[in-house]
């Protein structure tokens, strides 16, 4: 693995996955849309693509540039879907990996809570990440890297 690729639009791990990679030969690219411009300033081995405001164009951008030995975070479901047989290995804020036997399960809850939001129910958003939570996500990504540096 050489490159983090980061759904930038909500993903409140960005520091956090830049932190981890600073002293590694990993390059981050933060993929965003034009809606989430920012002015940081990244280290010189971040990069950040913009793409247009369009639904989903920040997904098209990041299915297209995958590459096998990437690692991907997103909290997308739908955009993990395309990527589990396509990158090393897609990654939520969380601290888990999407996989073929999680994401099916994944699909279905998103798709029953748009189904009750359609029909004018509400639905929970998901909570606020906590410390503990920026911990896990660290702990987890940190031994993705040390493992995948053991194999090489």
């Amino acid at each position: 693995m050489n490159r983090i690729i980061i759904d930038g639009d909500a993903c409140p791990v960005t520091d956090d996955v830049i932190r981890i990679t600073q002293h590694t030969s990993i390059s981050v690219l933060i993929i965003r849309s034009v809606n989430h411009f920012s002015l940081t300033e990244y280290p010189d081995y971040v990069s950040t693509i913009y793409v247009d405001h369009g639904a989903d164009s920040a997904d098209f951008r990041i299915v297209k540039l995958t590459k096998a030995d990437d690692i991907v975070v997103t909290q997308d479901y739908g955009l993990a879907s395309l990527l589990l047989n396509k990158a090393q290995h897609v990654i939520h804020h969380k601290g888990y990996a999407y996989t073929t036997n999680n994401i099916e399960q994944l699909l279905t809850q998103r798709h029953i809570s748009a189904q009750v939001r359609q029909q004018g129910g509400r639905t929970k958003g998901p909570k606020k990440l906590t410390q503990e939570d920026h911990k896990v996500f660290s702990e987890f990504l940190l031994q993705l890297i040390k493992k995948d540096n053991v194999s090489k």
